[in-house]
């Protein structure tokens, strides 16, 4: 991130070597279509490129930084489909049929995404049903704070708190993991 932020392409050069399968594979994981989660990778170096201060050390780990923006971009990507798609299908014209969904296929990312899956899913088991459900809203249905607290009926400060919680909790479960990752 140094190099990076000294505008040298070499340092965005290894930051993409290392975390570009990454970032690809949540993105297909978000938008379930290989094509617009190239597009999302793109987006998502070019920004850290132009941007290169926009992540602050202070604030957390690089990589947990980088899977929030990649997330948020996927999402903000799903949502411009469907708005185009909602507007598509208010017109007389047939609405357009999204690509199927393909796998990336990279048998060693797969077996350490389906591991980290796997202990995210027990630690889940293990939050109070109440912080599950907006954490899986949220991350996994892709709802923002505001949407779950709609849908759900509570305060927006109560979804804010309980997915604070969770996270919180769902962090120090997976404190071993996030030690395998650094080494």
């Amino acid at each position: 991130m140094v190099r990076l932020a000294d505008g040298e392409i070499e340092g965005l050069e290894q930051i993409y070597d290392r975390y570009s399968s990454l970032v690809f594979s949540v993105g297909v994981r978000v938008l379930n279509d290989r094509q617009l989660a190239e597009d999302v990778t793109q987006d998502v170096f070019l920004r850290l490129w132009r941007q290169p201060w926009s992540y602050d050390a202070e604030r957390g780990r690089f990589r947990s930084w980088l899977m929030s923006v990649t997330r948020n971009r996927a999402i903000d990507e799903r949502r411009r489909v469907v708005r185009r798609l909602r507007s598509e299908e208010r017109s007389d014209d047939p609405p357009l049929e999204v690509a199927s969904p393909e796998r990336f296929h990279d048998p060693q990312l797969e077996l350490a995404l389906a591991e980290q899956r796997r202990a995210v899913l027990q630690a889940m088991t293990r939050l109070p049903p109440a912080q599950r459900e907006v954490i899986e809203l949220a991350y996994f249905g892709g709802l923002t704070q505001a949407e779950i607290a709609t849908r759900s009926g509570e305060p927006l400060g109560t979804v804010k708190t309980r997915i604070r919680l969770g996270m919180k909790k769902l962090r120090e479960a997976l404190k071993d993991l996030r030690t395998e990752d650094r080494s």
